[in-house]
């Protein structure tokens, strides 16, 4: 065991198979281990080892437990290990996994995936919490129109005014609704109103993050960039400065065009929508509301979104804004200065 440096693990809900090499890269083991005795073979590991696992749903408590232990946990995103698999798509198993996050590792120019601390993770577990009403209240609303529908009654479609039409259609004698479809309505009506006060206390939540967290107030400051956001983005990332400057946390998050360049000439297309869709789809419908409005306001980023607008057409104003949010957030958190609508960069020798 002293003589291992780097060891690959492929984590999974019954076993775990690690691949364990030598500072030559020589592999010293390849074995599989549940769960329960994982720790305890890592234990044994030399202190500082490097040990490795693919992006997973477990992977950030397991790297917290590694770190513990005195031992260098890291994460590698799985579209980063597939190309480091000596056997191909074909030779896909837990071993050959395993011995790819191991070389995956030991590239010097890898990305790595920080750990996430318990408070970052319960504060994800809301907003998921969250997305997931907002389906299920979107579906329910669907539901209620499609029945409504069924007997030519339509109404706009804001959800606000079917909330006000509803209670009144199902007690309207007068139209066609039957005894058990006015039932089913009434149900639905139920399922609706919960739902909504599920989604009001997450909003709480939230709410109470913004209260307490420096830096989500911080970030709420920037234009575009709600209190959902700022949790969020406070949430998701953490640490700012694992990132060398803004365009590199802006394309993380997919905001930058996608290439397809070579011999010297430049093809840019859309967006690569890589990275952390919610951050993106949040950044993205912030930034709609921001340039929706921009021509109320008479700062320098606001200014600059109506010119984007009138030149570019609208999307590409959105798209861009949010990138531009993306590389504020990135200065605002790392150089420690308070956002300033006003404020003018200046581009460096």
């Amino acid at each position: 065991m002293n003589k291992i440096t780097r060891v690959g693990a492929d984590l999974a809900k019954h076993v775990i198979q690690v691949h364990a090499v030598d500072a030559a890269g020589q592999r010293i083991t390849s074995r599989a281990l549940v769960p329960g005795k994982f720790m305890a073979w890592c234990a044994q590991l030399p202190p500082g080892c490097l040990v490795a696992m693919e992006a997973s749903s477990s992977a950030h408590h397991w790297a917290r437990r590694l770190i513990a232990l005195g031992l260098d946990a890291r994460i590698i995103a799985a579209h980063l290990v597939a190309p480091y698999r000596l056997q191909g798509k074909s030779g896909k198993n837990d071993a050959n996994d395993a011995a790819a996050i191991c070389e995956a590792a030991s590239r010097p120019q890898m990305h790595f995936v920080p750990v996430k601390s318990v408070e970052q993770q319960s504060m994800l577990c809301i907003h998921r919490l969250r997305e997931g009403f907002k389906e299920e209240r979107t579906a329910c609303i669907n539901r209620i129109r499609g029945l409504l529908a069924e007997f030519g009654l339509v109404f706009p479609q804001k959800p606000a005014a079917l909330r006000l039409a509803l209670p009144d259609v199902m007690e309207d004698a007068s139209n066609e609704l039957g005894a058990q479809a006015r039932l089913a309505l009434q149900r639905a009506w139920m399922q609706w109103q919960e739902l909504d006060g599920h989604l009001a206390w997450c909003d709480e939540r939230i709410a109470a993050h913004l209260k307490d967290s420096a830096q989500v107030r911080q970030a709420g400051q920037l234009l575009g960039v709600g209190p959902v956001t700022a949790s969020a983005v406070v949430a998701s990332v953490g640490d700012f400065r694992q990132f060398r400057n803004g365009a590199q946390f802006g394309a993380w998050l997919g905001l930058v065009p996608r290439q397809n360049s070579s011999g010297g000439k430049n093809h840019l297309g859309a967006i690569t929508k890589r990275g952390d869709m919610y951050l993106r789809m949040l950044l993205i419908q912030g930034a709609k509301s921001a340039v929706m409005t921009a021509h109320r306001r008479d700062d320098p980023i606001s200014r600059w979104a109506c010119q984007l607008r009138e030149r570019s057409g609208w999307q590409k104003a959105v798209v861009a804004l949010a990138n531009k949010n993306a590389r504020i957030l990135w200065a605002v958190f790392v150089r420690g200065t308070p956002f300033d609508a006003n404020h003018v960069s200046i581009k460096p020798a």
